[in-house]
C-alpha cells in the first residue's frame, strides 16, 4: 500500500471520529460481509433456479433453513427483488366444473369431516380441471393422497365424462397398490357420482366421500393442487395442441412436482422424498 492510500485512509478514520485501527477493522469487516452477501446471492439464486421459478421468499427460506443456512425474510426477499426473481404464483380463482345438481341425497356423506389424517394412503382427493390450448380445452383428473401431497395418478381428456375417471382409477390402483380401506373423496359431480365409477371404488374395497353441495373447500387437496398446477405450468404458457399440454404436465407431475418441489408442511421435503422418509420411521401427517 503507498503513502498516498494510507493518508488518505488515515484522514476518512479522523473524519469520521474514530481510531485509524476501529476504520481498518471496519474496513476488513466489509470485505468478509461483501463475500457473505454473495454466497448467500448465489444460494437464492441457485434455490430459485431449482424450483423452476415457482418458489416465493417463504419457500426459499425454509431450504435455506433445512440445508443449514442462515436465512432472514427481509434479506432474502430484498435479494429476490434486486435480482428480478419473481414467483411465477398469482392469485386465480379455479371455478368448479362438475355438476353436482343430481346428487343431493343424505347418502353422499363427506367421511373426511372431522378426519384425523396421520397415514399415506389413509384418504385419497380427486377432482377435474381444464387446460386451455390452441385446439381447444383438455380435461385433467388426477388422485392426490392428502397426507403425503402425491399425485398418484392424473389423466387427459378432450372431454369430462365418466371414463376420464375410471382411467385415472385404474392407473392409481395398478401403480400403488392402495388398501382396501382407504378413504375416496371428491366433489357430488355426475362423473364421480356414474354408477360405474362407484361400482369401481367399491370393488376395490375404498371407502366413496363426498364433499358438500356449493362448498369447494371440502376438498380442498384437489383445489390447491390445481391451483399450484396452473400457476405454475399452465397461466403463462401457450399450448399448441393437447398432446403438448399433456407432455408437459406429465412430466411437472412425475418429475418436478411429486419428486423434486419442496412442500413447505412436508417439512421442506418433495411428495416422494416424504412417502421414502416414512417408509423409514413414522412421520406425522397434518390435513
Amino acid at each position: 500500500m503507498n503513502t498516498e492510500t494510507k493518508y488518505a485512509r488515515a484522514k476518512w478514520a479522523e473524519k469520521l471520529g474514530v481510531s485509524t485501527s476501529g476504520y481498518y477493522t471496519w474496513l476488513h469487516g466489509r470485505k468478509r460481509r461483501r463475500v457473505a452477501d454473495d454466497a448467500r446471492r448465489e444460494k437464492v439464486i441457485a434455490v430459485f433456479n431449482e424450483g423452476q421459478g415457482v418458489y416465493g421468499v417463504d419457500r426459499i427460506c425454509g431450504i435455506l433453513r433445512r440445508d443449514g443456512n442462515s436465512a432472514s425474510y427481509p434479506v432474502v426477499k430484498r435479494i429476490m427483488s434486486q435480482e428480478g426473481l419473481k414467483s411465477s404464483h398469482c392469485r386465480r380463482r379455479q371455478r368448479s366444473l362438475t355438476d353436482s345438481r343430481k346428487s343431493r341425497g343424505d347418502e353422499y356423506k363427506n367421511l373426511t369431516k372431522g378426519l384425523e389424517i396421520t397415514r399415506p394412503f389413509q384418504a385419497l382427493s380427486s377432482d377435474i380441471s381444464y387446460i386451455r390450448t390452441g385446439e381447444g380445452f383438455d380435461y385433467l383428473c388426477q388422485i392426490r393422497d392428502v397426507c403425503s401431497n402425491t399425485v398418484l395418478a392424473s389423466c387427459q381428456a378432450e372431454n369430462m365424462k365418466k371414463e376420464l375417471v375410471l382411467k385415472t382409477l385404474k392407473a392409481a390402483q395398478h401403480r400403488w397398490h392402495l388398501p382396501a380401506d382407504v378413504i375416496f373423496h371428491s366433489d357430488r359431480g355426475s362423473q364421480y357420482t356414474a354408477a360405474e365409477v362407484m361400482e369401481q371404488i367399491a370393488a376395490y374395497g375404498w371407502k366413496q366421500s363426498f364433499s358438500a353441495v356449493g362448498k369447494p373447500g371440502d376438498n380442498a387437496w384437489s383445489e390447491s393442487f390445481f391451483s399450484i398446477l396452473k400457476k405454475e405450468i399452465v397461466h403463462w404458457r401457450f399450448y399448441p395442441t393437447r398432446e403438448a399440454a399433456r407432455q408437459a404436465i406429465f412430466e411437472y407431475i412425475e418429475v418436478f412436482y411429486n419428486r423434486l418441489r419442496v412442500q413447505k408442511r412436508l417439512g421442506y421435503l418433495s411428495p416422494i422424498q416424504f412417502l421414502n422418509a416414512w417408509n423409514k420411521r413414522a412421520l406425522p401427517c397434518s390435513a
